[in-house]
């Protein structure tokens, strides 16, 4: 009743006022998962895939971005829907519709990825410190403390900001893109101008560009947030809308690096290896704060990534063999949670530290490895999406069908000529 007399006396101009307010506050109270989920695919080994494809290709691969945002959207809402729809997560979707043994398949290809990326988020820290004159010796086990002390002592909230802030620092690589003046209007009309090469240095590019972007931990993560955040069936339109926001910032970030790279590296016939060669390349093409800005982004990356891998495989790990998972639990209430996340970060941390290992093939191999492994979770992902048992009315629609199909037989192509990218080159 005092709702009633209190409402009653409410223009209508006021009553949309407040009821703008109230949806508002709503999407800010659902953004997180999506545009941390894509933001982290922008990660070390990320990075470092975008500046070789700028620095080797020129605008020659930005076509890919295009298909790559649409497909990164769709695959993400339907990790996002999941999530929402059962209030559970994906491994404990795939061992109740599947049985055990697909279950242990799934979490292992999972977890072999996960293991290769993490792996490159180290290496990123290593190679991004380096360049400020910091030795991997001393920068890897601070990084390693400091990670494990975020997420085993800040609850959930308070790790979701540091997240959220981390991913707004990606503006540098804006920054940069614009000091290194690149052609505007040849790389926009690059976007939609596919180039295609059937060369094994072209394909396995194109495969890490994809794998780096649209990856297998990223459908688990996505699906544990929105669990972990309590997000339901009435917050689905915020949660999509964060997805697709997610989707577009990642790789507009992503457009930024590779056009950074292709107007002052591949413009002048540059060379680089890694992304902190591309950093130390544009201090004489684009100047000492464009240098900086590059470097800073990817520490900045690599330690959001650094974070949010480990944490994915502990959640997806424990939800699916029904163990107690949460950041706002104790240690002594997840053990195998906590456990999971800090053997990553030590195993980690412990092979860069390995003297004389190589840290590109660390960075660049493992989104190629994510983009090869990304059609079996996919395929999990369609077969879940399309239960009416599980999704009830909120199965996938057409239009979602045939994009996260495409995407899936198109990776399984582009993986099976890439292994054979070497025979074809023979025979011409």
């Amino acid at each position: 009743m005092r709702c009633v007399i209190r409402t009653a006396g409410l223009g209508v101009s006021d009553m949309r006022r407040r009821l703008l307010k109230h949806k508002w506050v709503l999407l800010f109270a659902a953004i997180g998962p999506g545009l941390i989920a894509a933001n982290a695919d922008n990660d070390a080994g990320g990075i470092t895939t975008y500046s070789l494809a700028g620095a080797r290709f020129g605008y020659g691969l930005l076509w890919v971005l295009t298909i790559i945002t649409l497909s990164l959207a769709v695959t993400q809402e339907m990790g996002a829907r999941m999530g929402a729809v059962t209030g559970k997560g994906f491994g404990g979707l795939i061992r109740e519709k599947f049985g055990a043994r697909w279950t242990a398949f799934a979490v292992c290809v999972m977890l072999i990825a996960n293991l290769g990326t993490t792996n490159a988020e180290f290496a990123g820290i290593a190679t991004s410190l380096q360049i400020f004159g910091v030795s991997k010796y001393i920068s890897l086990p601070i990084a390693a403390v400091a990670i494990y002390l975020l997420l085993a002592n800040f609850d959930y909230r308070r790790v979701q900001r540091v997240f959220l802030i981390s991913s707004s620092l990606y503006i540098a690589y804006v920054v940069s893109g614009f000091l290194a003046h690149p052609d505007w209007t040849f790389a926009l009309k690059s976007l939609v101008r596919p180039t295609i090469s059937l060369k094994t240095d072209y394909l396995l590019m194109f495969v890490a560009t994809v794998g780096t972007t649209i990856t297998p931990w990223g459908q688990f993560f996505i699906q544990s947030f929105i669990v972990d955040k309590r997000l339901g069936k009435e917050d689905l339109k915020y949660a999509r809308a964060d997805v697709y926001a997610g989707a577009f910032f990642t790789d507009f970030i992503s457009f930024f690096i590779i056009v950074s790279c292709a107007a002052t590296i591949f413009a002048t016939g540059g060379h680089i290896n890694d992304a902190a060669d591309a950093a130390k390349a544009l201090h004489p093409l684009a100047g000492r704060f464009a240098s900086t800005l590059f470097a800073f982004g990817l520490l900045n990356a690599s330690l959001l990534g650094a974070a949010v891998l480990p944490l994915t495989s502990a959640y997806a790990t424990c939800e699916a063999f029904g163990w107690e998972a949460g950041i706002d639990k104790r240690p002594s209430e997840a053990p195998m949670f906590f456990g999971l996340f800090t053997f990553f970060i030590i195993a980690s941390t412990l092979i860069v530290l390995i003297p004389g290992i190589p840290l590109l093939p660390i960075m660049v191999l493992s989104q190629v490895l994510n983009g090869a492994l990304l059609p079996i979770i996919l395929i999990f992902v369609l077969l879940v999406t399309n239960d009416k048992a599980v999704m009830g009315t909120y199965t996938n629609s057409r239009a979602f069908n045939i994009i996260a199909t495409l995407t899936t037989v198109g990776l399984i192509v582009m993986t099976i000529l890439l292994l054979a990218s070497p025979l074809i080159e023979k025979l011409g």
